[in-house]
């Protein structure tokens, strides 16, 4: 009820027409009575929003009588009337008092908390990346109550009641009869305190913890992400939903007797806890750059600058400068520290040195993580692209080879840039570590393996967009050109025992030696091969295949041409069975068991 509306009410009041000190005095008593009467803390009184209204007359009964006590001319009466005018006030002051504290109650008794379905609002994360619990590279590792929709800068966000409605019409007319009164400090303050209370409950309902930058600082990772993902929903439905409707609340009560109130109000209210929640970010802003960090904090980037046009909103120029000064700041806190992160995720893979080779050389475990990890980067790519731009001229890990890839491929994105450079980087830490390998056949395997992978990943990703098909081509030659490598080596020396080496075809004595021979040299070659490359692994069945397949053109169609050739040679002879022990179809299944990671042995 705006003042004009409560004037209009009150002025239906009664009041005796006679204007002399002693029908004044008799209506003050007569309305003290009824100030006792109304008592809103006696414990036997039944509270209705409803009688505030009734108080409000009494009051403004008050009022006029003062009004006219003032326009009197004491004359001879001048003590009396002095004595008479004092007790007005104080009898105005006391009425006031108690209006002030039924304001304070009708703030707080009918507050409204809000509904279970509106805390939930976009409280959830969308979508999901991988998890990198750990630095190592070890492991793989994402009264009916109402609702409006506000729009602000071309967000959405929700207001619900937070004073129940029967209360609320009586909170406002409370409000302006006490601006009227020039009492606007008074009401602020008990406005202030009880709204106050009201955000201190709702942030306890959010289970989030005050936590201090040593014990951040000192909590494990996992523990760690888990309150990040824990603050981020709060943060969310803290700004969206109950700020909104905080602001619409202070809007309601002050907003059409003074703006600027209505925004100090607010201000006021919402500072502490706004302050709480941003305390939080800045304080894992702060903490080591660790490359496993990288995610939660652009979650937590995210959100920040998802917020900013409501924040902005919410926060006005003027009272609320300090939280947004505080709030860019934070924001620039985590944009920082998350370059830092993805800075030091580079140099980690720079740096990575193994002493032992990987067994049967399988995909390292530093390709996985490290292709996993950029995959799960591809999800923040517009936000990289923001936080990574000039990153080269900040980090000395990503200078050059950034720089000059920007010079060369100005159509891809900052991130898709140097999400090229850490692929570089593997490739080299990758060859580095094949070195370990004594045998180059097993160094070309596991080159093979670790480059397909990558491939892999990348064809049946979103990171084929950043990397683009003229990677993935150069990327598949660099598999062909080891798997090339690894036949070559491997496979040319079982090969030679099948050559003709100008054999006489008459089968004369020398010839015949030289078949059988040649046909346990191939056995035993073979055999050898078999027993070290069944230990050998290929993880991936289609490349594990393909292998395969190209081993067995080469091998069993070089042995049936050789064994239909020369097989006769062998008739009548001693132990013939040791020279020709396999038929094409053996080996061929033989061929089977290589690269399943498992040593067999074949019986001479």
């Amino acid at each position: 009820m705006m003042a004009a509306e409560l004037v209009k009410q009150c002025s239906n009041i009664t009041l005796g027409e006679e204007t002399d000190m002693c029908s004044i005095r008799y209506d003050l008593k007569a309305l003290r009575k009824k100030i006792l009467s109304l008592d809103f803390q006696n414990s036997i009184h039944v509270h209705d929003p409803q009688n505030s209204f009734e108080y409000l007359e009494v009051l403004y009964k008050i009022r006029q009588l003062s009004e006219r006590l003032g326009n009197l001319d004491p004359g001879e009466e001048a003590k009396e009337h002095k004595e008479l005018t004092v007790y007005a006030d104080e009898l105005f002051e006391m009425a006031m008092a108690t209006l002030e504290e039924e304001f304070f109650y009708l703030l707080t008794h009918y507050k409204q908390p809000l509904e279970q379905e509106l805390l939930s609002f976009r409280s959830t994360e969308d979508g999901s990346t991988d998890e990198f619990s750990s630095s190592s590279f070890s492991e793989e590792q994402s009264e009916g109550k109402s609702t409006q929709t506000v729009s602000s800068g071309g967000s959405e966000y929700f207001v619900a009641d937070l004073i129940q409605t029967g209360a609320l019409s009586a909170v406002r007319s409370i409000a302006n009869f006490m601006f009227l009164s020039d009492y606007d400090k008074e009401c602020c303050q008990a406005y202030i305190n009880a709204r106050q209370g009201a955000i201190d409950e709702f942030i306890g309902s959010l289970h989030i913890d005050k936590h201090s930058i040593a014990e951040l600082l000192s909590t494990n990772w996992t523990k760690l992400s888990s309150l990040i993902r824990k603050w981020n929903r709060a943060m969310k439905v803290f700004v969206r939903v109950y700020l909104a409707s905080e602001r619409r609340l202070s809007n309601l009560v002050f907003g059409k007797l003074s703006e600027s109130t209505a925004n100090l109000c607010f201000y006021e209210i919402s500072f502490s806890s706004v302050m709480l929640l941003l305390s939080f970010y800045e304080s894992v802003a702060i903490g080591p750059p660790k490359p496993e960090k990288l995610f939660r904090m652009l979650d937590m980037y995210e959100v920040l600058d998802d917020l900013l046009p409501e924040a902005e909103f919410l926060f006005q120029a003027g009272y609320g400068d300090m939280v947004l000064t505080e709030y860019h700041e934070v924001l620039l806190k985590l944009g920082e520290s998350a370059r830092k992160t993805f800075a030091e995720f580079k140099y980690a893979i720079q740096s990575y040195t193994s002493s032992s080779a990987v067994p049967s050389g399988a995909v390292h475990p530093l390709t996985k993580y490290v292709m996993n990890y950029i995959k799960a980067v591809t999800v923040y790519s517009k936000t990289l692209d923001l936080l990574l731009k000039g990153m080269d001229r900040s980090y000395h890990h990503f200078s050059a080879d950034i720089q000059s890839m920007t010079n060369s491929y100005p159509h891809f994105t900052v991130t898709a840039l140097h999400l090229q450079s850490v692929a570089a980087v593997l490739e080299a830490n990758l060859e580095a570590g094949s070195r370990l390998y004594r045998d180059g056949r097993l160094r070309s395997i596991f080159v093979m393996n670790n480059i397909y992978y990558m491939v892999q990943k990348v064809k049946n990703s979103d990171l084929k967009s950043f990397l683009g098909d003229d990677w993935i081509r150069g990327h598949n030659r660099k598999v062909q050109h080891q798997a090339t490598d690894y036949e070559r080596a491997s496979w040319s020396h079982v090969l030679s025992y099948l050559c003709d080496d100008g054999l006489c075809a008459a089968g004369d004595a020398a010839s015949r030696k030289t078949i059988r021979e040649k046909f346990k040299n191939f056995n035993q070659s073979f055999e050898e091969v078999y027993r070290v490359q069944t230990a050998w692994s290929i993880p991936d069945d289609q490349l594990r295949e393909d292998v395969r397949i190209s081993i067995s053109l080469k091998v069993i169609q070089a042995y049936r041409t050789f064994v239909g050739r020369y097989s006769s040679f062998l008739d009548g002879t001693k132990h013939r069975d040791r020279c020709l022990k396999y038929r094409p179809e053996d080996l061929e299944e033989l061929l089977l068991d290589l690269f399943e990671g498992t040593q067999k042995t074949l019986q001479h």
